[in-house]
């Protein structure tokens, strides 16, 4: 057994690498690791070594910290004219009656669901629907804004937006202003998937491409708004397609300073058309998490997501770099469920997810989705929580 809270100079000096060894000691003095350097770490870099690093970095940015959110997804649809092969989630729009479409009333009757509970965003993100255009999505931004004004609307991925813009004969930046007015505070990551043209036109060719998502998020960060990145790993890619992708996104990084977040995502082989993948190991997973953390130092944050790795297994990430895990979610998320997830109803009340942080030494603190801190709960009983309907 090892430790990630061992003492990472004792780690580095101890590596008999020595490419790894100075790149161990790049990384403790402060200084950002080169895309040759990030490949070499995944081709040599142990758990222990990346691990100790990754921990000492987050502990660095954040201490013991964890973040968390009390939020709630709203997916309008899982009718999609695109076709992913490692999707598990949507339907085909030839075949629409498989699947389900939310009209806004339905929508606004989750929305009004949570009426005098204090979450505070709602992510609303699903299929690519050819009725649900542009100003469809304006019209329910618009009311839920008007019913609820103090909660934070994140939603649509690069490619929900892509399309509804192009549909709608838009710019990018006319587009994101037209949304953004009406009421979209920031975007989520989603539809990143693996950049390079390499992988990507192999499991997800017809959406839009790296340059198109990137030059989304690079719209809405000129307009003040922030947002997530992700990165679909463990299925076709190597690892320079890895560095690759994080390369790109700290790139923008460097440019806007617009991404709150990096997520990892965990390819999941059930009922999709990459079944005869077999998945990486847990072992690799935090690896994965802990060589990200150390690469994307520009990011202020590393999320996982609870519901797709697995409460235990988010609980491990928290000592490989990771300080945020997501929220509460609040909902049976399709999304995560279709795709072979770790939890198949991912819901967690506040008290549930304080303690599942504590349990990991950890320091659980609510945010908001801009990562202003809302509570502290470390010195809260949970059992204090169990007994309030507010955290339940």
């Amino acid at each position: 057994m090892f430790s990630t809270s061992a003492d990472p100079r004792q780690v580095v000096a101890s590596v008999t690498d020595k490419e790894l060894q100075q790149i161990g000691e790049k990384i403790l003095a402060g200084n950002r690791i080169s895309y040759d350097e990030g490949v070499i770490l995944f081709e040599k870099a142990s758990l222990p070594f990346a691990g100790a690093l990754a921990n000492w970095v987050r502990e660095q940015k954040h201490g013991h910290k964890t973040y968390f959110n009390r939020n709630f997804h709203i997916e309008p649809t899982n009718v999609c004219i695109f076709t992913c092969n490692f999707c598990s989630y949507s339907k085909l729009y030839a075949h629409r009656e498989d699947g389900w479409e939310l009209s806004i009333e339905q929508m606004m009757d989750i929305v009004k669901k949570y009426d005098g509970k204090p979450v505070t965003e709602v992510h609303i993100v699903g299929g690519v629907h050819p009725k649900m255009n542009l100003y469809y999505f304006v019209e329910l931004l618009q009311k839920i804004k008007a019913h609820r004004p103090d909660l934070h609307i994140k939603g649509f991925t690069a490619v929900e937006l892509d399309y509804m813009i192009r549909k709608a004969k838009l710019s990018i930046e006319e587009g994101m202003k037209v949304l953004h007015d009406a009421g979209l505070q920031s975007l989520p990551g989603g539809g990143a998937e693996i950049f390079h043209s390499e992988i990507r036109d192999q499991i997800c060719p017809d959406k839009v491409d790296a340059d198109g998502w990137l030059n989304i998020h690079r719209a809405a960060h000129n307009l003040g708004m922030h947002s997530n990145a992700t990165m679909l790993y463990g299925h076709l890619e190597q690892y320079w397609h890895r560095v690759d992708h994080m390369e790109r996104l700290r790139k923008l990084q460097d440019e806007t300073g617009g991404f709150n977040t990096f997520i990892p995502l965990k390819f999941r082989n059930g009922d999709n058309d990459m079944s005869n993948i077999p998945e990486i190991s847990v072992i690799e997973d935090m690896r994965l998490y802990a060589i990200a953390r150390l690469y994307m130092d520009n990011f202020p944050h590393l999320k996982a997501y609870w519901p797709m790795l697995g409460r235990q297994n988010a609980q491990l990430t928290l000592s490989f770099g990771v300080n945020d895990l997501d929220g509460t979610i609040d909902d049976t998320t399709k999304i995560y469920s279709m795709a072979g997830s770790e939890e198949q109803t991912p819901a967690l009340s506040t008290a549930q997810l304080v303690s599942l942080i504590k349990q990991a030494k950890r320091e659980p603190v609510e945010r908001d989705t801009l990562y202003n801190e809302i509570k502290n709960y470390a010195d809260i009983d949970v059992t204090e929580l169990e007994v309030n309907p507010l955290y339940n």
